[in-house]
């Protein structure tokens, strides 16, 4: 029995790069001699076993066969007379498939360790193809290797793969998982680069695909701008809600693009807002108290402040550094309407029940407006 260090543990520490996880690869065990040795058994296709102490993976070493189109349709074998090289041909990148082993020495059957010099994404073998998720990892490791590009060779697989219809079997919520995760990037325009190049971005998100080519008010591409707001957004350090917020603000059916990828709630609700409110926020410190107020009912801004202030940072992202006094102007207005006690206003309604909406409004826009009487400075 041999173990080895795989992957993106082994890429990462040859990069220089900090290493958050490890997996392993057993050559020449049995799922027996796995279990005698106290690994606990987790893997549902293939033997996946828990280190008792670490609790980081091992897998024994396997093969694998395509049986049906998608990422499912695969058959695997495990034995112990399945190779090390074996097992990394089946990986999806070069700089993916080595291996270490307790010596230290990294096993590079495939020529990882160059392309990592050239800083290039090649696929090891053809069977990349029969896979379509890895046309979304490849995208989404050029969001966090900003400086790698994809080989020739493998963007023309990837996009023989797309016109194949390999991109149509990939499941929503793995697209989600793959793009959210890119989009926590450093760099998320690398991810939707790629997926352009190949062709799969308007495949699995239209909406998003259709900014290229049409003309935006502050930009001659609202494409190229989303990609520039995008990253604006991973430089900031802004959470997954705002980003995806930010990324699509300009899109349309973003309702349409949500629902087919199974986006989660805070993400679509926040992305919905923003472009909805997108138009209405550049104006707003010549706005009155009533329509401040106006749009903080519409935003459910008094139940959830953490959204609305969110949304105004999706809409920063959108100034590109540039200033944006719209932000401390509608957060310091909210303040003073949320610090209206609508308990105490119900209750100086007496009976009248029907009063209570009206007064309660009232007292939010004389609360705003005596604010914006208040304010000072290049905001007022």
């Amino acid at each position: 029995m041999k173990i080895y260090v795989v992957g993106g543990a082994v890429r990462d520490a040859l990069l220089g790069l900090p290493v958050q996880d490890h997996d392993h690869v057993v050559v020449g065990a049995t799922p027996e001699q796995m279990a005698a040795a106290g690994f606990r058994p987790v893997g549902k296709d293939f033997p996946v076993f828990l280190h008792p102490k670490t609790q980081e993976e091992y897998a024994l070493a396997r093969t694998e066969r395509k049986t049906a189109p998608g990422y499912h349709g695969f058959v695997f074998h495990t034995s112990p007379d399945v190779t090390l090289e074996d097992d990394l041909v089946r990986r999806d990148l070069t700089i993916n498939a080595m291996a270490r082993g307790d010596d230290g020495i990294v096993v590079d059957p495939y020529g990882g360790q160059r392309d990592l010099e050239a800083r290039l994404f090649r696929h090891v073998s053809e069977a990349f193809a029969e896979d379509p998720v890895r046309i979304l990892r490849v995208a989404r490791f050029a969001a966090r290797f900003a400086e790698f590009r994809v080989a020739d060779e493998t963007n023309a697989l990837m996009r023989g793969m797309v016109e194949a219809g390999e991109a149509d079997a990939l499941v929503p919520e793995r697209v989600w998982q793959e793009v959210a995760r890119g989009l926590m990037e450093r760099r998320p325009s690398r991810m939707f680069a790629v997926l352009r190049d190949c062709g799969a971005l308007a495949r699995i998100m239209p909406e998003l695909d259709a900014l290229w080519g049409r003309p935006h008010p502050q930009e001659a591409d609202s494409g190229v701008r989303a990609m520039r707001v995008a990253d604006r957004a991973a430089a900031s350090g802004h959470t997954l809600a705002v980003r995806f917020a930010a990324l699509v603000q300009d899109a349309d059916a973003i309702d349409n693009l949500c629902k087919r990828l199974k986006v989660p709630n805070d993400c679509r609700d926040l992305a919905l807002m923003t472009a909805r409110e997108q138009g209405s926020i550049g104006g707003v410190q010549g706005e009155s108290a009533e329509c401040l107020v106006a749009l903080f009912s519409r935003c459910d801004a008094y139940r959830k402040p953490e959204r609305f202030a969110d949304m105004l940072l999706a809409l920063e992202c959108a100034m590109l550094g540039g200033d944006f006094p719209q932000r401390p102007w509608l957060l310091g207005a909210l303040d003073a309407a949320r610090g209206v006690n609508a308990g105490e206003v119900a209750a100086r309604c007496g009976d009248d029940k029907a009063k209570i909406p009206h007064a309660v409004l009232a007292a939010r826009v004389e609360a705003v407006h005596a604010w914006m009487g208040q304010a000072s400075g290049p905001l007022a």
